[in-house]
């Protein structure tokens, strides 16, 4: 089986960032012209960096990568409309290239405002409005994408919550339902729950170990991982897991700014019986140079047969 690491987001290593951005209450202060003038050279800016980050990724042979879909300042802002596809096409397609030619694995994970069960209807309304604007950047990469989301509310309680989503999941385009892999959470939605709820809409499931750890309900975890990794069975894309270790005993919830070698080793021990190749993004604060360090801590431990420096198979 074959293990490829990834990290998010952001890099800690060279000073590249592409989320530049504007806020609304100071975008209002500009005339018509400036705010033209003001979006389209963060745009620019952020798609260049972007398209950075990536070569500094495969130029250090990690080709797996969670990127931000804050590139695009107040895209998804309901006051603000601007064209944010057809003038950039170029930048767009450039980068849509580059992550073909590298066969680099790309994905989004909006933020915790995107919450499709919402007791809210303007708050379903703007999350699908957000991951209708993520698939549109994917479109105009020409590349196939996906967003991971939670399961989201736990209000009033988990059952009604659990049937508001699905009620939602009905009203959704195709085209967004086929983008989105659902999360476990670390408060609310446990993994066994995710996992049904997967199961009875067909959707791939990321199995987070972090918030297994977190909110691990009533089940083992060697109970369900086959029927996780199951849930990618009927899809071309390697099944995909988030790892992360805790800050501290106190503070379990928040992330560490490294991996905890031994912990990953034993996670990847459970694994193996399966034989599936499995991609892992690491969700630690240290990024990049947590997974070099993690990549450099498994050479030293096991005996897996390293590709790159964030590939390695294990018999």
């Amino acid at each position: 089986m074959k293990i490829r690491l990834g990290y998010v987001c952001i890099q800690n290593t060279v000073n590249i960032s592409y989320t530049h951005t504007i806020t609304y209450s100071n975008y209002l202060k500009l005339s018509k012209e400036k705010r033209e003038e003001k979006i389209d050279s963060i745009i620019k800016k952020n798609l260049q960096n972007l398209l950075l980050i990536l070569k500094y990724n495969v130029q250090n042979q990690v080709y797996f990568f969670r990127f931000s879909h804050n590139l695009i300042p107040l895209a998804t802002h309901e006051s603000v409309k601007f064209n944010y596809i057809i003038p950039y096409i170029k930048e767009w397609k450039k980068i849509g290239i580059y992550i073909k030619n590298n066969q680099l694995r790309i994905d989004v994970h909006p933020d915790h405002f995107c919450v499709l069960n919402s007791i809210h209807e303007n708050v379903i309304k703007q999350s699908i409005n957000t991951l209708e604007f993520i698939y549109q950047i994917y479109q105009a990469m020409h590349i196939e994408g996906l967003a991971i989301l939670h399961i989201g509310s736990g209000s009033p309680n988990k059952e009604v919550a659990i049937k508001r989503f699905y009620e939602t999941w009905k009203n959704i385009p195709i085209h967004i339902q086929k983008m989105i892999i659902l999360e476990n959470d670390d408060k609310t939605f446990t993994a066994l729950e995710v996992l049904e709820i997967c199961e009875t809409l067909n959707i791939p499931m990321v199995f987070d170990y972090h918030h297994h750890i977190c909110n691990p309900g009533k089940v083992k975890l060697e109970t369900i991982l086959k029927r996780i990794l199951d849930t990618w069975k009927n899809t071309s894309i390697i099944p995909k897991m988030h790892f992360s270790s805790p800050k501290s005993k106190k503070e379990i919830r928040a992330h560490h700014q490294l991996i905890d070698a031994h912990t990953f080793i034993s996670f990847i021990d459970l694994l193996k019986s399966y034989q599936t190749d499995v991609d892992i993004m690491l969700e630690c604060k240290g990024k990049d140079e947590s997974l070099f360090r993690l990549s450099r801590q498994l050479h030293f431990y096991t005996d897996y047969k390293f590709i790159n420096n964030s590939t390695f198979i294990i018999k």
